[in-house]
């Protein structure tokens, strides 16, 4: 039985892989291109006077569109190399934690079943409105921040052929970074849901989802997600979706909570190096999960049953 199940579990994540793939190599290798040109730079020069609107120096602009681009792990290696102060740390890891990578992982969310703009809009909105709230509130964080660690700098690629190498290379491995977790993971949850433990971890689930107005059906998109973030927990998203029937009004619901607090073990342990409180991060990043979840669940029911009625009387 359990042979049985690490085959059909990688054929599936075999499929899954390649269904992503065919989003994310282009997305990054276009992305890894867009760095060898004047595009990145005219951003920051775009965006540096508003930096102020958070209490951030026109500096900050860096790591803040080098995370939208790309991921957080090239956001740190930008802040890294800015003499910042704590709070201007913190203000920023709060900012990419809510929205990072957003090309690649958009192109996930679509994938998934979400609108484009909904997407945007949240992940955006949620970085922009924790960053101004922070400013306002935390008055403290004025020392300079002290990384825990400054990473070795990598040599510049140059040359075009040099530049289109390494980009595809780029490219190729975050393909390879997906199947080593996609597959894996897609065996281990069949195996979990031919011994119908993925059953018993649904109705453990289910007072969590139910009080974000989801149906227990949307359990494994939303532990996927959680844990796995959303371009890595996509996989197992997009099968949930197929296999447990989880309507779009769920999803939607389940991504705009995973929008706010996503990977959470990775995205908040990777700033702990940068000498920032990261337990606060945490908590901010769910708290505002929860309420935006919430209202917007209700607001939708409420929509619907408003829509309901409408019916009836017509009728």
């Amino acid at each position: 039985m359990l042979l049985r199940s690490a085959k059909e579990g990688s054929l599936v994540g075999l499929r899954t892989t390649w269904a992503l793939g065919k989003i994310i190599f282009p997305v990054a290798l276009i992305v890894a291109l867009l760095q060898h040109t004047p595009i990145l730079p005219w951003l920051i020069k775009l965006i540096e006077p508003f930096m102020g609107i958070f209490g951030l120096s026109g500096d900050a602009a860096i790591p803040l569109v080098i995370g939208n681009f790309l991921n957080l792990y090239a956001a740190i290696g930008a802040i890294l190399t800015i003499d910042l102060t704590v709070k201007e740390v913190f203000i920023i890891a709060v900012m990419l934690s809510f929205s990072h990578n957003m090309l690649v992982e958009s192109s996930v969310a679509v994938k998934v079943g979400v609108k484009l703009w909904i997407a945007l809009v949240v992940r955006i909105g949620l970085a922009i409105v924790s960053g101004i709230v922070i400013n306002l509130v935390w008055q403290g964080g004025g020392e300079k921040a002290k990384y825990g660690f400054i990473p070795p700098k990598e040599e510049e690629v140059t040359g075009v052929w040099n530049i289109i190498f390494d980009s595809v290379q780029t490219a190729s491995i975050g393909i390879f970074q997906l199947a080593i977790i996609v597959i894996p993971l897609m065996i281990a949850i069949q195996i979990l849901k031919d011994l119908k433990w993925l059953a018993v971890f649904s109705r453990w689930m289910a007072p969590i989802t139910r009080a974000l107005g989801m149906k227990e059906n949307t359990s494994t998109t939303l532990a996927a997600g959680l844990l796995f973030g959303l371009a890595y927990g996509a996989g197992v998203m997009i099968q949930a979706v197929k296999e447990d029937g989880v309507s779009k009004k769920d999803v939607t619901i389940a991504f705009i909570f995973l929008a706010a607090c996503h990977a959470v073990v990775e995205d908040t342990l990777i700033f702990v190096p940068l000498g920032i409180p990261v337990l606060p991060l945490l908590l901010i990043r769910l708290a505002m999960a929860i309420i935006l979840t919430v209202v917007v669940a209700v607001v939708w029911n409420r929509v619907e049953l408003g829509k309901r009625k409408e019916a009836t009387y017509e009728h």
